[in-house]
This record gives C-alpha cells, structure tokens and sequence, in this order.
C-alpha cells in the first residue's frame, strides 16, 4: 500500500505540477529487509525441555528439536518411519514432496521405547484419543506453556527449535551441506533461506553462530 502511494505521488507530481505528458515510469522498489531467525542457546533449549513432564509430550518435543523437523512432519510420523537398526527417521512426503533420513539419537529411542510400552499407538507415532494424528495446536500450547514455566524471555515457537537445532550442529562443526540435507531443503547453497550483503549471497547460520569445529556432534540436549 505504501509503495503505490509513493508511485501515485511521483506519477502526479511529475503529470500534473511539472505538466509532463502522461507515461508509465519505473520506481525501483526498496528490498525486502532480512530478518535472522530466532534462535534459542543450547542451555535454553535444556531448560525448556526438563519442563515437560508428560512422557508423550516430552518424546513429541524432543524428537522435533534432536532431528530437527517441521511441526508437520512431527504429526505425520508413522511407527514404520523410525528405523531404530539405522538409527535413522524417514521422513516421507516432507515440504517439496521430498523424502529424506533425519537423525535418531539415543536419548530419543530410549524414550520412544519407553512411550511405545505405555502409549501403545496403532499407526501414527503420536496419536490423539481415538487414534488420529495428534493434534498440532496442542503441541504449539505444550511447548509454549514450557517456555513460560521455564522463565525464558525470548519469542519461541515450535519452529524455533529447528532453527536452533540447524545452529547447534553448526556451532559443533557440522558441515553446512550436512545440516541442508537433514534439513529437507533443495538449494545447495542454504539450509534455510539467503540474504545478500554487498550484492553476495550468505549463508543465514553463519550469521547466527558464534564457534565452529571439526567433529560432527548431535545437539546435546537432543541426546
């Protein structure tokens, strides 16, 4: 709206107070401004997590952060997609209709293992009350009802647990391509989006992190 106004402006100055003959004319419009994303440290992720009491909602939290998935792909889990030999999740029919492996941690089969005991899900990974998928408004109030307990002043969505699970592995030395291809996404240059300083495009997480090294570690508070 304010970008047409600003041409209706130009177009009556230039027609009407300078009186010059009725044509189209360009204005270039400014850049979108690039915003990092919101992204939680290694102790705050801890923090929020040790909130959850309830097994099925711990294991739902934990698989999102340590595999670093999309609220969508979390739900859509089926008991089949965890591949504890491999220790591997199959992701099937994820954003772009692309399959792709995520990581499974060891923490995170030990309690899958422990909630499959209790829970007992038919199909799905984490079912409703009568076997639907669980319902994704109810994970977004589990996680933001931890964030409150846990005292964490900062804007955290479900989805901010992949951005920071991308900059841990970052920070721990994982190489940037690794960290795209876990993430699900197409472009060779970016695991999630690009903005350009001086005309070059730039990786996002660099931007975000602060150390790099050379071992390939799983966030630990992931397991």
């Amino acid at each position: 709206m304010q970008i047409e106004t600003r041409e209706c402006s130009i177009k009556f100055y230039y027609e009407k107070v300078l009186g010059k003959p009725v044509e189209k004319y360009y204005v270039p419009r400014p850049l979108k401004e690039s915003k990092l994303p919101e992204v939680l440290s290694e102790e705050k992720v801890t923090k929020i997590l040790k909130q959850i009491n309830n097994l099925k909602h711990k294991c739902i939290i934990y698989l999102i952060y340590s595999a670093g998935l999309r609220l969508t792909e979390a739900v859509h889990l089926k008991i089949s997609d965890i591949q504890s030999d491999r220790k591997q999740i199959f992701i099937r029919s994820a954003k772009g209709n692309m399959d792709r492996y995520v990581l499974l941690s060891d923490t995170i089969l030990e309690m899958l293992r422990e909630y499959y005991k209790i829970y007992k899900p038919k199909v799905w990974l984490f079912e409703g009350r009568h076997g639907e998928q669980f319902s994704r408004r109810v994970i977004q109030k589990i996680f933001k009802d931890a964030v409150i307990t846990s005292g964490v002043n900062k804007p955290a969505t479900i989805h901010t647990l992949r951005h920071s699970f991308a900059t841990h592995l970052l920070e721990h030395g994982t190489d940037l391509r690794y960290i795209q291809e876990l993430l699900g996404h197409k472009s060779s240059r970016t695991p999630i989006h690009f903005f350009k300083t001086t005309g070059q495009a730039t990786e996002i997480y660099t931007h975000v992190t602060h150390t790099a090294r050379n071992k390939i570690v799983s966030p630990p508070a992931g397991g």
